[in-house]
């Protein structure tokens, strides 16, 4: 079952508002600091914790480190928040004509997922953390090395594949089965925030290869952020979702041999 009927809007346009204006901000810093990257070396070495040695970034700080995640958190709000919009929507809706006593905004459900995505943010962090000490990124956050770059691109085109990524789709592309599955429409913020973030957590078993591929186009590629945003809403939202899943995971193996071997 995919998202059927969510676009009626009773008691849903705060909540639309709220999520276009959250996802317009992050994508507003993301540009800027997109831009501000763009004009290398110099902008870069300005912004917090960061600065170079020569012609690489010298070794990360606490600060640097708090940066770069908050860099990944906004990214991650920006593209995730308008593709679970259409859930949102529809929790709000149910939420609104439920005779539930103390049933809360729909805002307490985007607040448990979008928290499921900072945790990967912050695993996101550590990783180009890693990468960086392992020289497999270069300053401008984009792979150092074709054959890294490769093995990246068959990894994510190979988990496309594996039945733990459909399993999580399918739990995003059926949202009232998946209430149903967990406990359904309870009262309380505490409840709310449980089930956004457990659907939260399917969605990063869902997409969390996806943007592994940033490592290698660019951390800060804003064509890839974007690109990779729509895609993860048509995944959910077209009937051919699993298909699409499927065609990019071949292509995304293709690309990977031959940038290993080139």
């Amino acid at each position: 079952m995919a998202y059927g009927s969510w676009a009626n809007q009773r008691g849903q346009g705060p909540v639309l508002l709220a999520l276009l204006a959250i996802s317009a901000l992050a994508w507003a810093y993301v540009i800027w600091l997109g831009a501000q990257m763009a004009a290398m070396p110099g902008a870069m070495a300005a912004m917090p914790g960061m600065h170079m040695s020569g012609e690489t970034l010298a070794p990360w700080t606490t600060v640097h480190f708090l940066f770069i995640f908050s860099m990944w958190a906004v990214m991650m709000v920006g593209m995730m928040a308008p593709t679970v919009t259409p859930m949102v929507l529809m929790y709000a809706r149910i939420v609104h004509a439920s005779a539930a006593p103390r049933a809360v905004p729909a805002a307490w459900f985007a607040c448990g997922y979008l928290c499921a995505w900072t945790l990967f943010s912050a695993a996101a962090a550590l990783a180009q953390w890693g990468l960086e000490a392992l020289a497999l990124l270069t300053p401008m956050m984009t792979s150092a090395s074709h054959r890294f770059g490769g093995a990246v691109l068959i990894a994510v085109g190979l988990y496309q594949w594996v039945p733990l990524k459909h399993a999580c789709l399918s739990q995003c592309r059926a949202p009232l089965q998946f209430f149903q599955r967990h406990g359904g429409f309870r009262p309380g913020a505490a409840a709310s925030v449980r089930l956004g973030f457990l659907h939260g957590l399917h969605c990063v078993g869902c997409c969390w290869a996806l943007m592994t591929l940033l490592f290698v186009v660019g951390v800060m590629n804003l064509l890839w952020i974007a690109a990779l945003m729509v895609f993860v809403l048509l995944e959910r939202l077209i009937r051919a979702g699993r298909m699409l899943s499927w065609c990019a995971g071949a292509a995304a193996v293709l690309a990977g041999v031959w940038m290993y071997w080139s």
